[in-house]
Formats: structure tokens, C-alpha cells, sequence
């Protein structure tokens, strides 16, 4: 009897419409505050309201979108001073402890996708901004989730994604000025040099001024956009 080969399972729709709205927001189609018409979104996406709803209460989770009683679904609004300064005093604590632990088991393939990405980040950077923020920020994600999974340590891992969607928020809502785009790359990349010489404590000393570098970064754009 003929083996048979069982078809690809589909994404289910809530699924998909999670991924099509998080790259509306990545295309920066949504402005920080903006309400969000399920009625115009399910005519505009051609689906029901329930895989949306279902999509939207993940947003939700991840704090990019926030659901007010009686109105609906918004957009979150940018981060108060306070909050981008908490959100990076987080990342201070988490991401030099993952990246010390994963510099410690670092594998040929784990440091080619660091690379990988880094060279990505460069290529967006050099890149018209309107064709490049998308890649851009995925990029900037997959170096530190692929450092999250490398740490070896579900704890230190399932911390740093419950921040995942503030982080997604900081990145989504940020200006990218040419000279702040290289900066990042430039930061990976001493990082994977600290992990590629098994330098572990060296990998945490950079990662930690790379975070201090984008709060600083983050809090210049924050005030730019106050006094424009």
C-alpha cells in the first residue's frame, strides 16, 4: 500500500489575521491612539469579526493595541517617559544575564544566524526608509529572540517574550533617522564578536551598553517628537 502524504495544515484565521494586522503596524499604517473599527476591518480584511476579535485580544496581550469598555479596540498610545524608562530598565536586567548565558553555548549555527541578521540590519539601514522599517525591526527582533532561545533558560527566555510586545511597541513607534539606523548594527555586531571569542562577560558588558544606547536614542526621539 502507497504511503500517503498528508496535506500542510493551514494556519488557522485568527492566526493570520494576527500576522496581517502586526504587519499593518510594522508598515506603520496605525498611529499611537488610534481607534480601531472592527466593523471597517472585517469589510477591509473580507473575514468574520470572531477570528479577529480573537487576533485583536492578542494584540492586546502583546500592549500594542488596548481595549477600552464600550468603545472598542485602540491603538497604544506612546510611551510616557516613565514607562520607556522601565521597559529599558527591564531589558538592562534580562538581556545581559541571556546573552552571558548564551555566549557560553554558542554553536556555529546559532552565530551564523546572529550574522545573518546583523547583516540584515545593515542592509535596511542603508536602505530608503520607506522600503526598509518592516525588515528593519525584524531584524533588530530575530538577534535577540535567537539570543533568548540560545541562553538555555525557559525562565530567563519566557521574561524576556512577555516583553516581546512592548518591545514590538518601542520599535513600531520609534523614528528611524539614517544615523540611528547604523548605530544598532554596529552594537550587534561588537556583541556577536564578544560571544564568537567566548568571551561571556564581554557579551554582557556589550549588551548592556547597547540597551543603555537605545534607551538614550530612544529618549532624544521621545523629546524631539514632544517639542515638534
Amino acid at each position: 500500500m502507497m504511503a500517503t502524504t498528508r496535506p500542510p495544515a493551514r494556519q488557522p484565521l485568527a492566526d493570520q489575521m494576527y500576522e496581517v494586522l502586526l504587519g499593518q503596524f510594522m508598515d506603520g499604517l496605525w498611529s499611537p491612539g488610534q481607534s480601531l473599527n472592527i466593523g471597517a476591518l472585517t469589510r477591509e480584511l473580507n473575514v468574520s469579526q470572531t477570528p479577529l476579535r480573537e487576533a485583536l485580544a492578542r494584540l492586546e496581550h502583546t500592549g500594542l493595541v488596548r481595549r477600552e469598555a464600550l468603545k472598542g479596540y485602540r491603538v497604544a498610545p506612546l510611551f510616557t517617559e516613565r514607562e520607556l524608562i522601565k521597559l529599558m530598565d527591564a531589558r538592562l536586567v534580562l538581556e545581559p544575564a541571556m546573552v552571558q548565558e548564551a555566549a557560553r553555548r554558542t554553536t556555529p549555527e546559532f552565530l551564523d544566524e546572529l550574522k545573518v541578521s546583523i547583516e540584515e540590519l545593515r542592509r535596511c539601514a542603508a536602505a530608503p526608509r520607506s522600503a526598509s522599517v518592516r525588515p528593519y525591526w525584524a531584524a533588530d527582533e530575530r538577534f535577540h529572540l535567537r539570543i533568548a532561545a540560545q541562553c538555555d533558560n525557559p525562565f530567563l527566555e519566557s521574561a524576556y517574550r512577555s516583553l516581546g510586545g512592548h518591545v514590538q511597541r518601542f520599535r513600531l513607534f520609534t523614528e528611524l533617522g539614517s544615523s540611528e539606523a547604523e548605530s544598532p548594527a554596529r552594537e550587534h555586531t561588537a556583541v556577536y564578536e564578544a560571544m564568537a571569542a567566548g568571551d561571556a562577560e564581554g557579551a554582557a558588558k556589550t549588551m548592556r551598553r547597547h540597551i543603555e544606547n537605545a534607551k538614550a536614542r530612544a529618549l532624544t526621539d521621545r523629546q524631539a517628537v514632544a517639542e515638534a
